[in-house]
C-alpha cells in the first residue's frame, strides 16, 4: 500500500477555517457590547409615554459610545473582506456574509 504525504495544503486550509471562524465569532461579542453601550443612550419608555423629549445630549451620548465599536468592527470586516478577494477564498466569502447580519440584527434589536 502507497502512503500519501502529508501535503501543507491541508494544513493551511485547517488553520483559514479557523481564522474565519475566529473572524466571525469576535463579532458576535462585539454586537452584543455594542447593544450595550447603545442602550445606555435610548431613551427610557416612561419619559416617552409623558411626552417628556429630551433631546438635548442623547445622539451625542449614542455617538461617544457607540462609534469606536462600529469603526472597529467595520474596519475588521473590511480587511477580513479584502483577505477573501486578494486570496480568492470564496469559500470564506460565505461564513463574511453573516457577519453583515450579525451587525444588522443587532441594529434591529
Amino acid at each position: 500500500m502507497v502512503q500519501r504525504e502529508s501535503t501543507p495544503w491541508v494544513f493551511i486550509t485547517r488553520l483559514q477555517q479557523k481564522d474565519t471562524l475566529a473572524l466571525l465569532a469576535a463579532n458576535v461579542p462585539g454586537a452584543i457590547v455594542y447593544v450595550a453601550a447603545a442602550s445606555r443612550s435610548r431613551a427610557v419608555p416612561e419619559e416617552r409615554e409623558s411626552w417628556i423629549h429630551s433631546i438635548t445630549g442623547e445622539p451625542f451620548v449614542w455617538a461617544q459610545s457607540v462609534w469606536p465599536i462600529l469603526t472597529v468592527f467595520l474596519l475588521l470586516n473590511l480587511g477580513w473582506a479584502a483577505v477573501i478577494l486578494a486570496k480568492r477564498r470564496w469559500q470564506d466569502g460565505r461564513l463574511w456574509f453573516t457577519a453583515p447580519l450579525i451587525w444588522l440584527v443587532c441594529n434591529l434589536s
